[in-house]
């Protein structure tokens, strides 16, 4: 065999090898910043999400105080004339509350944004691309 011609083929051989190489850091880095992308969205997320779990907390106990407050003292102001139609006035009250609360709840959940949905559609365009589709 001559010699020469083996030359060209494990130049062609280190090119290609050198090219697989290179695609694969490609993307392993379009992986890793994918992930950085997902990681800063879920910390975002869940800053978001302890923020207004704890306004929640505090706004359903202020309200829940305030409105046990407010009945009793419906009954207390009815005890003599009213009171069973008070207290069922007050319970009446707090189901309505609870029912609209509820309901409320169930539609904002309904609405609400998908969550990482920027790292989605990220990697959506990034399959396009590598497919060759854009």
């Amino acid at each position: 065999m001559d010699e020469g011609a083996g030359a060209p083929v494990k130049a062609s051989l280190s090119q290609l090898l050198n090219s697989a190489r290179h695609a694969l850091a490609s993307l392993l880095d379009l992986g890793r910043t994918r992930l950085e992308l997902l990681s800063v969205e879920l910390q975002l997320d869940l800053r978001r999400l302890a923020g207004l779990l704890l306004l929640a907390v505090v706004a359903v106990l202020a309200a829940v105080v305030a409105l046990v407050m407010a009945g009793i003292t419906l009954i207390i102001v009815y005890w003599d004339s009213h009171r069973v139609l008070a207290a069922g006035l007050v319970t009446a009250g707090f189901i309505a509350i609870a029912a609209i609360a509820g309901l409320v709840l169930a539609w904002r959940l309904r609405r609400q944004a998908h969550p990482l949905e920027g790292t989605l559609s990220e990697l959506a365009r990034d399959i396009d691309k590598l497919r060759g589709q854009r």
